[in-house]
């Protein structure tokens, strides 16, 4: 769930606030990263910072830039939760629905871009390809220190774990968002073949969602197989990342008898994944098909 500027304020320093925001839109290049909208002068109202993880944050401590990602001001109020206005006709419907599934086809890209990323992990860091960071990330550098430091990042497979992450987490929170408004339309606003088309629609979104998620906590365990934290992947120690606070994730369930992880097993549970939810896709698919001949009759009335 989004939580506001005030309520993050709750949760850090204020100095920290200040260090983890910069620290985040600089990273983020100034720009949202779900619809792209750009700030770059900064006004600090047109950019917010979206949670994708809280553990870690409490008062007084210091939140990891990891744990956020920049967001606008408009994605924000849709995370949140705050449409400006329901469905009331066949058309809004049908507009909402193709946003909604639009939204999670993207959903589907990031969480496959994340899926595939994370493959390659185990074997870069057994090839030693993770470059070194040339900026200390704290203090800053000069503007050719942070172009090399901008491309060891595109570079460094651990940072673009972390890219790909975020943003597989950030539009599966904006499908869910949009799904919980379609839950809410006034059902009595349509006749019975609408709302019959509606709720399939919406149940196959949300088994589309749940097997989303399952390929991007799948995907996760792959760091921690190899003792690195799944949300920043720094290496973990006693049980939790001393680095952004989140817990070590569990392996036991893709280990082989020897302790190690299974990654083929585990690569393939998560290839099985994704081909069911290419299967929910066409389902959703027909049945936004269906949604929109019951909405067409209805506007012939």
């Amino acid at each position: 769930m989004f939580l506001s500027s005030h309520c993050l304020l709750t949760l850090v320093t204020s100095r920290d606030w200040q260090v983890e925001r910069r620290a985040v839109v600089d990273r983020d290049e100034y720009a949202c990263r779900s619809c792209g909208f750009e700030d770059v002068e900064d006004s600090r109202t047109a950019l917010e910072m979206y949670p994708v993880d809280t553990a870690g944050s409490g008062p007084g401590t210091h939140a990891h830039e990891s744990t956020f990602v920049t967001v606008c001001s408009d994605c924000a109020t849709t995370l949140q939760g705050n449409h400006a206005a329901l469905p009331e006709t066949p058309a809004e419907l049908f507009r909402h629905v193709r946003e909604t599934t639009q939204i999670q086809g993207e959903a589907i890209s990031d969480v496959a871009s994340f899926a595939s990323l994370t493959t390659s992990l185990p074997s870069a860091l057994e090839a030693d390809e993770i470059p070194a960071k040339s900026v200390d990330e704290t203090n800053g550098g000069s503007a050719d220190e942070s172009q090399t430091a901008a491309e060891n990042a595109a570079s460094d497979p651990l940072e673009e774990y972390c890219r790909t992450r975020r943003d597989a987490i950030l539009a599966l929170d904006l499908a869910d968002a949009h799904l919980e408004a379609l839950e809410t339309v006034d059902e009595t606003a349509f006749d019975t073949d609408v709302r019959t088309s509606l709720a399939s629609v919406v149940e196959s979104g949300r088994s589309l969602q749940s097997t989303l998620r399952t390929v991007v906590e799948r995907a996760e365990t792959v760091p921690a197989g190899l003792e690195r934290c799944s949300g920043c992947v720094d290496m973990v120690q006693d049980g939790s990342c001393s680095t952004c606070g989140l817990e070590s994730r569990a392996t036991s369930e893709w280990e082989d008898p020897d302790g190690t992880l299974a990654f083929e097993r585990l690569f393939a549970a998560i290839n099985s994944e994704l081909q069911a939810a290419s299967g929910t896709t066409k389902t959703l698919t027909e049945q936004t098909t269906t949604l929109a001949e019951a909405l067409s009759g209805e506007k012939a009335h």
